[in-house]
């Protein structure tokens, strides 16, 4: 199974960059803009959530064996704590349980002033590659 282009993904559609990756850290940012908004024209909670896992998912396929494994969602919970209208916010994962078939990552979104926007825990499941 390959990894499709970033373009061709709800990163792209969403603007979602990933900054920073190691099995340890990710970071990555998400405009704030049309495309994540809701109708009130704040950021869209389901945004956040996209930004989270894919921060989650991420960490988790670096830990990996790339080869052999991929990493796919399993639950994801979010808190939103403050709503923004534009700008830029930064998704920061760290892993709290490392296992062999899953993880759990904590991941804080933060504006520009580090001001907390959401809080989310998400479980990521390692699965096989299924044979192409």
């Amino acid at each position: 199974m390959k990894m499709k282009p970033v373009e061709e993904t709800i990163m792209g559609v969403l603007g979602i960059e990933l900054t920073e990756q190691s099995g340890e850290r990710i970071v990555a940012t998400m405009p704030v803009h049309a495309a994540t908004h809701q109708p009130f024209g704040l950021l869209h909670g389901g945004a956040s959530v996209v930004l989270a896992e894919t921060v989650a998912s991420f960490g988790t396929w670096h830990a990996i064996d790339q080869q052999n494994e991929i990493a796919v969602g399993l639950e994801i919970n979010a808190n939103h704590i403050r709503g923004k209208k534009d700008g830029i916010v930064t998704a920061i994962g760290t892993p709290l349980h490392k296992g062999r078939t899953t993880m759990i990552w904590d991941i804080k979104i933060m504006d520009e002033e580090e001001r907390l926007i959401c809080v989310s825990r998400c479980t990521v499941a390692i699965i096989q590659k299924p044979t192409e």
